[in-house]
C-alpha cells in the first residue's frame, strides 16, 4: 500500500511546485510580449526547451522511440501546441493578463472534465463535482466579476477562452502518451512538432536582432519561460496526464491564480487584494476536493 501511495504523494508534490512556477511564469512572459510576436518568442522558447530537455533525456538515459502508432497523437499534440503559443501570448499582449489568465486556468480543468464526459462517458464523483465548484467559485472570485461584469466580453480575452480549450483537447492526447513509449520521449518530440510549426511565421530579422540584445530581462526571461517553466513545470504536467488522467492533472491549474497573484505581487509590486487571497484558497481547496480518495 505504502509502495503505491509513495510514488502519488512525490507526484503531487512535484505537481504543485510545477503550478506554483507556472503562476511565476505569468508575470515573466508579460515581459516576453513586449520583445516580439508569439511566433519569434516561440522560436527561442521551443528551441531552448528542446535543447534541454534532450540533454535531461540523456541524463536519464530515456530513449526517444515511440510507437508508430502514437506517431498521430504526437502531431496533433504539436500542433495544439504551436496554437496555444500564439493563442496565451495573443492574450497576454491584447485582453487582460492578470483575469485573462485567470479565465483560462478556471476553466481549463472544466473543460477537461466535459471533455472526459463527451469523449470517455466518465462522470465526475461527488469530490470531483464539489472540487469543480469550488473550483470555478474561486475563478470568479478571483476574477471579482460582481465589479467587472464584462471581462468575457472583452475581445481580447477570447484569446484565453481559446486557450483553454486548446489546452484542455491537447492534454486528452498527451494522457495517451504512455501507450506509445516514455511519456518524456513523447513530449520531446511534440516540442520539435511545436517548433516546425512556429517556424514558418517567424521573422528572422527581428530573431537576428533579439540574437544580439544584451537585455538580462530578454534572456532571463525566455530561459525561465523555456528551461524552467516548460522544460521541467509543462513536461511534468504532461507526465502527470499519463498516470492520473487529463482530468486530475488538470485540476492541479486551480492553484495557478493564485500562485500568479503572490509572484505578482512580488515582482511586479501589484497589488494583493483579500478577494484574491479568498480565491486563492478556495483553488487550494478544490485541487483536494478533486484529488481526495
Amino acid at each position: 500500500m505504502n509502495e503505491k501511495q509513495n510514488p502519488q504523494s512525490m507526484l503531487t508534490i512535484v505537481m504543485v511546485f510545477s503550478m506554483i512556477i507556472w503562476g511565476i511564469s505569468w508575470p515573466s512572459n508579460k515581459v516576453l510580449t513586449t520583445f516580439g510576436s508569439a511566433a519569434d518568442l516561440g522560436f527561442f522558447r521551443y528551441g531552448f526547451v528542446i535543447i534541454s530537455l534532450i540533454l535531461l533525456l540523456i541524463l536519464l538515459k530515456t530513449k526517444l522511440v515511440i510507437s508508430k502508432k502514437g506517431i498521430p497523437f504526437l502531431l496533433i499534440s504539436g500542433l495544439l501546441m504551436a496554437t496555444y503559443n500564439y493563442t496565451f501570448l495573443g492574450g497576454l499582449k491584447n485582453g487582460s493578463p492578470g483575469a485573462g489568465g485567470i479565465l483560462v486556468t478556471t476553466l481549463n480543468p472544466v473543460m477537461a472534465y466535459g471533455l472526459g464526459m463527451l469523449i470517455d462517458w466518465k462522470k465526475p464523483t461527488r469530490n470531483e463535482s464539489i472540487g469543480l465548484l469550488f473550483g470555478i467559485i474561486a475563478g470568479l472570485t478571483l476574477l471579482k466579476v460582481w465589479g467587472n461584469e464584462d471581462i468575457f466580453a472583452k475581445p481580447g480575452n477570447l484569446y484565453f477562452l481559446l486557450s483553454a480549450l486548446i489546452w484542455s483537447v491537447m492534454s486528452k492526447f498527451t494522457s495517451k502518451s504512455a501507450k506509445y513509449g516514455s511519456p518524456f520521449a513523447f513530449t520531446w518530440w511534440m516540442y520539435v512538432v511545436t517548433f516546425i510549426c512556429i517556424v514558418p511565421f517567424c521573422d528572422f530579422s527581428a530573431i537576428n536582432g533579439l540574437l544580439k540584445t544584451t537585455d538580462i530581462r530578454f534572456w532571463g526571461n525566455v530561459l525561465f519561460s523555456s528551461v524552467i517553466t516548460t522544460t521541467l513545470a509543462t513536461t511534468t504536467y504532461f507526465f502527470a496526464t499519463s498516470k492520473i488522467g487529463a482530468e486530475k492533472a488538470s485540476s492541479f491549474i486551480f492553484i495557478v491564480p493564485f500562485s500568479a497573484a503572490v509572484f505578482s505581487f512580488a515582482i511586479l509590486g501589484e497589488q494583493l487584494e483579500i478577494h484574491t487571497l479568498i480565491g486563492g484558497l478556495l483553488g487550494i481547496s478544490a485541487v483536494y476536493m478533486i484529488n481526495k480518495k
